[in-house]
């Protein structure tokens, strides 16, 4: 790396939330603009950088700094200019010349080991000397660990982070176990954590490292939906990832356990299970209150439903007989579940729900799982629904830097009835934070289609619900005539029931284009999007029409297809800004999905007929489109649902993925005009029914499958559902047989 050493002349920009600095470095030679991640300069210091020459398309040549260090002044006109540059709250330019006129060459050394000889100087007493030398005592710290920590490989945006969270105990603390980064610092995961006690010298048979690692392995299940790991799961996973020994394993295991950080028992008086503390809680804590809500007497279960039920239908709206028993059931019951595949009627037993209870005087709350979800039961109820998240007023706790919900056990939510759709996203966390805000007396009705695949978080809520038989349940399985003339209904319920479906119907909505290459495959996705079907149904290639795949990798995963689909809907331009992050460019007008919750990215609303202005809370799954990219500030925007502008830092890119085409897991709670899918091969775990069937349902007007109907078929006939470990359906067994005891 090429190094330079200056004095910092002028700041022209700063990131403040990245260190992101832009810079003029007055060195011997000539003046150079410098460009990096420079979070704790001020103007006038002396720095010795190191990095690399570049030319910047607009703004010429720029040295882009990857290391830094700041240079301690030894002359007086140098301290001066130091002390009264603002690295130091309280000292300004007239402070600054006093200072060095009593301590000459000796001040920073004074400043540093005797701070309190800083009331000798006219006008400093007691309380202003104590305030400059901690500001300064807090500089110094700072410097140092962003010096001492990029000699382990932390970046100075993370050494920053670490600063803000231990303080001057910082060095010490991450010398001691390097591996607490993973657990109090985001953005830190285990195996960077790893780096950093590689580089220091850390043994790797460490206890520290041992506990990360089985943290790590039980965070790793929880992501693939899991709420507990088995085991002998988790001692063969630490083993593979660090090699240490079974015994090994075994002690940090038991050690977590005794400190309460994990959590062992036996399922079944059989295996043992290994949970994480937040998900154990959960998961007891849900068996609880679903048992509670179950067992609650309704003084009101004696109103005349068949009369209530009269009032409302006639003639031209007349309910199902299941339909019917859905809303009997709502009035008997504190909790209840009604499960059903698309054209059954569960928007209209939920608008028929509505009607019921509001004709019953009590005060009623709509939500779902996502924006989108939410959305669309407002609009198919009239009435205001919200997500999850927002019913339960959600917050983040910037001292614990965890999400926090505001409605809760001490401040539940006020309505007799609660009702809840496309229930079979709710993971064990959410539904825990849920129930919590729930008091016995309050319905809840939980809606949705339990065949859909289960939620992305951990659990598998509503199957285990369903399972359990201690809650009410209606499954609704007629199919109307109106849903009848859709061949996407119609065959999404062939394939559950596992029949085959019928293809290319004359004048409907349920097509397959027969391709056996996979490149072939692949051009014809393009063709469709771009071009055939735009031009024949008059849709948007980017709004109306959504590429669904079960996989990530290989001709026909995600990660081709969007380069793909990129590169034809929306091609470099010569004034076009884009950014290339990591294995991925993004650009302005790329389709984008946001693919972890994120609590605390603001948003704002650019509609002008909005009650919100603002907000927080950007969530797995939501698609959006990129705005803007400011490559000087560093910063992305992304407009969600047509009006939530939200602004990226570079630093956050990686919460972003093309979204031209997605998983079909990540498209759960979407819904699409047209969805266009591949049927190629793929391991048989990703080409399995209910996966065929959560894909089909996306689409509102248009399927179109191509690829080779061999493996629709060979997708038909594999009723393999991934087996989830949950133990909520176990759980709520054991809790209710014992509370009839």
């Amino acid at each position: 790396m090429t190094e330079l050493k200056g004095k910092l002349a002028e700041i022209v920009y700063c990131n403040e939330a990245n260190g992101y600095t832009v810079a003029f470095l007055s060195c011997q030679e000539e003046d150079v603009t410098i460009v990096g991640i420079l979070p704790t300069v001020k103007e006038g210091e002396e720095v010795h950088v190191k990095g690399k020459w570049t030319v910047h398309s607009s703004y010429g040549r720029q040295f882009e700094v990857k290391e830094y260090q700041s240079i301690q002044p030894t002359t007086i006109e140098g301290i001066i200019s130091y002390l009264s540059s603002g690295i130091v709250k309280g000292i300004g330019e007239k402070m600054a010349k006093r200072i060095v006129e009593k301590f000459g060459e000796s001040t920073l050394e004074i400043m540093q080991q005797s701070p309190q000889r800083l009331k000798e100087v006219s006008g400093i007493g007691k309380a202003k000397a104590e305030t400059i030398a901690n500001a300064f005592l807090e500089q110094r710290e700072l410097k140092e660990v962003v010096f001492l920590l990029s000699k382990y490989g932390v970046t100075p945006v993370y050494a920053v982070k670490i600063y803000k969270k231990y303080g001057e105990m910082s060095l010490t603390l991450i010398q001691e176990n390097p591996y607490r980064l993973a657990d109090d610092i985001k953005g830190i995961g285990f195996k960077m954590a790893d780096q950093i006690a590689k580089a220091m010298g850390i043994p790797p048979h460490s206890m520290y490292r041992i506990k990360a690692a089985i943290k790590y392995i039980l965070n790793k299940y929880n992501g693939e939906g899991h709420t507990y790991t088995p085991f002998k799961l988790l001692i063969d996973g630490v083993k593979d990832l660090i090699n240490v020994s079974s015994e090994e394993a075994n002690d940090a295991i038991s050690n977590l356990a005794l400190d309460q950080k994990i959590h062992l028992e036996r399922l079944n008086n059989d295996e043992i299970i290994v949970y994480s503390m937040p998900y154990y809680y959960a998961e007891t804590n849900t068996c609880k209150r679903l048992i509670e809500l179950s067992q609650v007497d309704y003084k009101d279960k004696n109103t005349n439903i068949e009369e209530l039920l009269n009032s409302i239908t006639n003639d031209d709206f007349v309910l199902a007989k299941n339909q019917k028993e859905a809303i009997v059931q709502a009035v008997e019951n504190g909790i209840m579940v009604i499960t059903g595949g698309p054209g059954t009627g569960k928007t209209t037993t939920i608008n028929t729900l509505i009607k019921v209870f509001e004709r019953l005087d009590k005060k009623i709350m709509l939500a779902a799982p996502t924006g989108r979800a939410s959305k669309r039961m407002s609009e198919a109820t009239g009435r205001e629904a919200k997500t999850i998240h927002r019913l339960l007023e959600m917050g983040f706790s910037d001292e614990s830097d965890e999400m926090t919900f505001l409605k809760n056990e001490d401040q539940p939510l006020d309505a007799d009835v609660i009702i809840i759709d496309e229930a079979s996203m709710v993971d064990i966390l959410l539904m825990n934070n849920l129930l919590k805000a729930i008091v016995l007396g309050t319905r809840l009705f939980l809606v949705g289609d339990v065949d859909q695949l289960p939620s992305v978080g951990a659990g598998n809520v509503l199957k285990d619900i369903i399972d359990s038989n201690i809650v009410k349940v209606v499954r609704l399985n007629e199919i109307f005539r109106q849903a009848q003339e859709s061949m996407i209904i119609v065959n999404a319920h062939k394939i559950n029931g596992g029949a085959l479906p019928l293809l290319n119907e004359k004048d409907k909505d349920f097509y397959f284009i027969t391709k056996n290459k996979k490149i072939d495959t692949v051009d014809t996705l393009i063709a469709l999007v771009k071009e055939r079907l735009p031009k024949h149904y008059k849709l948007d290639s980017l709004k109306d029409i959504q590429v669904l795949t079960p996989m990530k990798k290989g001709e026909t995963g995600t990660l081709n297809l969007n380069k793909r689909l990129q590169d034809s809907l929306n091609p470099p331009g010569k004034y076009k800004a884009e950014k290339e992050y990591r294995d991925k460019i993004l650009r302005v007008g790329d389709k984008v999905m946001q693919i972890r919750n994120n609590y605390t990215l603001k948003w704002t609303n650019i509609s002008t007929d909005s009650q919100e202005e603002k907000g927080e809370g950007v969530f797995n799954g939501d698609i959006g489109y990129v705005h803007s990219i400011d490559l000087e500030d560093q910063e992305l925007t992304v407009i969600f649902d047509e009006h939530r502008l939200v602004v990226y830092d570079f630093s956050q890119l990686d919460e972003l993925e093309l979204a031209y085409c997605v998983t079909v897991h990540k498209s759960q709670g979407s819904e699409f005009s047209v969805v266009v899918m591949p049927i190629t091969w793929g391991p048989p775990m990703l080409l399995t029914r209910n996966l065929l069937y959560t894909a089909i349902t996306r689409a509102k007007k248009l399927v179109v499958l191509v690829g080779v109907e061999k493996y629709l078929h060979e997708m038909v006939r594999n009723n393999r559902i991934v087996e989830r470990y949950s133990g909520l359906s176990f759980r709520l067994k054991k809790i209710f047989d014992i509370s009839r005891l």
